[in-house]
């Protein structure tokens, strides 16, 4: 009987922690798609543009 118990708290146990690394990585991809928008709204800004393309210009010559 002492061993059933175990057993039924170690699955409880298993069972509580089984969610944690699914929500970590939803936790990650929501920052990587948080930072993506805003390096893309960066990139795509006017000033952010004329710069890279007079870097580039300046490269090219």
């Amino acid at each position: 009987m002492h061993k059933l118990i175990a057993r039924f708290r170690r699955l409880q146990t298993e069972a509580a922690d089984a969610g944690m690394s699914t929500v970590e990585y939803a936790v990650g991809l929501l920052a990587a798609v948080a930072l993506a928008g805003v390096l893309l709204k960066v990139v795509t800004s006017s000033a952010v543009q004329s710069a890279l393309n007079a870097i580039i210009g300046r490269a090219l010559k």
